[in-house]
């Protein structure tokens, strides 16, 4: 496959389907419109929501798509002036990969709202793993459970790539974290970013966390789905409060929910599924600075290559992966 100087590489998805339905194909270079931004993808993060598309389970999904929810980047033209050609960008959400082409490709054209500046030095493959990780993890120890120093935190889904950078930032905050995992193997992974706790998740963990913690956790991260909720809600305190962010089980909905009888006395359920907006352009150079500075840690399990995409799907259907998996181009 040749690129020609109006040409680039893309993964398509005609319809959904196995990993072998994302197709490597030569598109067009899109060109930006006033209030869009054109950006040179330089790396990628894989995303479950990504997932769900290629498995035909997202709504408002339109074909053929090029996939990806976010991406990392410089700006390669922008007629609006938001943002000046050769700045680095993460782009995210905002229908990315839905609605309109998104970041599996090596350029894309994205709303202007939808792109957040960084300088750095770190490689690509780095940078890549951070923007959607870092919105989804910030967004929901911020708006979701409004966490605060002290308090403490069971993080459902521990060694997902969220889970692993909740556990970083709840750390940072100065929080107790538990997290669990399902396989005893991940468990030094876990130690090794600071868990205070790893719990080894047979379904009913809300018993252990009672044995560390009596009263309950004072909040707590669902990032497994409506399985695993019940049990989350029961090993936190009265007033405490869980917030729904994750479906790593692609259960999303509670049938015939009646709250008096899901909702444990006193407990509160938030949720949080977030936007590029709830990523300030200084809370991605804060964390991306003290990255460097190694005071912080990018959880990452793998990197691939576009021409790796099928294979990097299957990793992630997979569920082997200890941390986010990484796409550079």
């Amino acid at each position: 496959m040749t690129e020609s100087p109006d040409t680039m590489r893309a993964v398509v998805l005609d319809a959904p389907g196995p990993p072998d339905a994302l197709q490597l194909r030569d598109l067009p270079i899109p060109t930006p419109e006033p209030g869009h931004v054109l950006i040179r993808v330089k790396a990628f993060g894989l995303n479950r929501s990504e997932l769900h598309t290629r498995l035909g389970l997202a709504e408002g999904v339109t074909f053929p798509r090029v996939l990806g929810i976010e991406a990392v980047g410089i700006v390669a033209a922008c007629p609006g002036g938001e943002f000046p050609v050769g700045q680095q960008v993460a782009a995210m959400m905002g229908g990315m990969g839905r609605t309109y082409d998104g970041g599996y490709a090596e350029y894309t054209s994205v709303p202007a709202a939808q792109v957040i500046p960084f300088t750095s030095s770190l490689d690509w493959a780095t940078l890549g793993a951070v923007p959607e990780m870092l919105q989804t993890s910030n967004g929901s120890l911020t708006i979701g459970l409004d966490a605060q120093s002290g308090q403490s935190i069971l993080i459902r889904g521990g060694t997902s790539s969220v889970g692993m950078t909740t556990a970083i930032l709840a750390k940072q905050r100065g929080m107790t974290v538990l997290s669990t995992t399902r396989n005893p193997a991940k468990t030094d992974a876990l130690k090794q970013i600071g868990v205070d706790h790893v719990l080894i998740d047979t379904g009913e963990i809300a018993p252990i966390v009672r044995v560390i913690i009596p009263d309950g956790v004072d909040t707590a991260l669902e990032l497994i789905g409506t399985p695993t909720l019940p049990d989350t809600l029961h090993a936190t305190r009265i007033h405490g409060v869980v917030c729904f962010t994750g479906m790593l089980s692609n259960q999303w909905t509670v049938e015939n929910f009646y709250p008096i009888d899901y909702l444990p006395r006193g407990v509160r359920l938030a949720a949080y599924g977030g936007d590029a907006g709830d990523l300030s352009a200084d809370v991605l150079q804060q964390f991306l600075d003290a990255v460097a500075a190694r005071s912080a840690t990018v959880p990452i399990h793998r990197v691939f290559t576009l021409d790796q995409i099928r294979e990097a799907h299957a990793y992630m259907e997979s569920g082997n992966a200890t941390g986010k998996l990484v796409v550079t181009t």
